[in-house]
């Protein structure tokens, strides 16, 4: 019998909430909840999910756009979350609801799933990115970093999906509307990806192995999708070859594949979700 793959969903990206399905044969999770019940409801009703389905909800930090929904669905609908102590404490989630993860603890969430937190640099938040394992293959989705570590890279390196921030174009933030202090923040340590470090992260990260790419957080102000595709293209077209797609706030649009046979459709196939 061939191996169901692991299936990899937006529901939407960006400064209005987050939140992306990862589905595997014998299990469904949440990467961050930032959207209220009734939008976490619809999004997921249009792949035919209803929320008590879910898992676990894996929350990366507690800025609203990432977490702020997560104590909405514990109360509502009996979700798990998995969250580091920091997190948990800054949500007000459910004692009961809650599993404390530490960085570098792989959680076996089902026979072929596994979530590895890995900790990335974001200024007020202990903040992860998530590498998700199944039956050998991983995904990466990492978001809110302004820079990255060593550790991330090793960890990344050889993801055959990675969804990553692309949050906004240099010289459009620097050029545009903000005060001084806001851009200094977004464009430190411990703000967002512009797109040329975007670019620059994943040509150290990307190997064969590699088989799409999803840029995801996308400034509203400060970039532009086809800014954010041609600068990261720039710096990794000569290790890039599969499928570079852009999520937006508005989703879910498509889903990636991670782990299907080769001898079936490609791995890194995107099929439109029902509207």
């Amino acid at each position: 019998m061939i191996p169901m793959a692991m299936t990899l969903t937006h529901l939407g990206t960006g400064s209005r909430g987050n939140a992306t399905l990862l589905e595997t044969e014998h299990a469904k999770v949440l990467i961050d909840q930032g959207f209220s019940g009734a939008q976490l409801e619809k999004r997921l009703g249009r792949l035919n999910i209803h929320p008590t389905e879910i898992d676990f909800m894996f929350i990366s930090h507690h800025h609203g756009d990432h977490g702020g929904g997560a104590a909405v669905a514990q109360k509502r609908w009996n979700i798990k979350v998995q969250a580091n102590h920091r997190t948990a404490e800054e949500l007000g989630l459910i004692p009961e609801l809650t599993h404390y993860f530490e960085s570098l603890d792989m959680i076996h969430v089902s026979q072929d799933l596994a979530v590895l937190p890995v900790p990335v640099p974001h200024s007020g938040a202990d903040n992860v990115a998530f590498i998700a394992s199944h039956n050998g293959k991983r995904a990466a989705i990492i978001t809110d970093l302004g820079s990255w570590t060593d550790e991330l890279v090793t960890h990344v390196r050889g993801c055959e999906h990675i969804a990553i921030e692309a949050n906004y174009d240099h010289n459009r933030l620097m050029n545009g509307p903000y005060p001084y202090s806001l851009k200094d923040r977004i464009s430190g340590r411990g703000g967002h990806l512009s797109n040329d470090q975007t670019g620059q992260f994943l040509a150290q990260v990307c190997t064969p192995a590699t088989k799409s790419i999803s840029l995801t957080h996308l400034s509203l102000k400060n970039n532009q999708p086809h800014l954010a595709e041609s600068t990261v293209l720039y710096h990794i077209d000569e290790v890039f070859t599969g499928d570079i797609s852009i999520s937006l706030q508005e989703g879910p649009e498509y889903s990636h594949y991670i782990g299907k046979s080769e001898d079936l459709e490609p791995t890194n196939t995107l099929t439109p979700t029902k509207q």
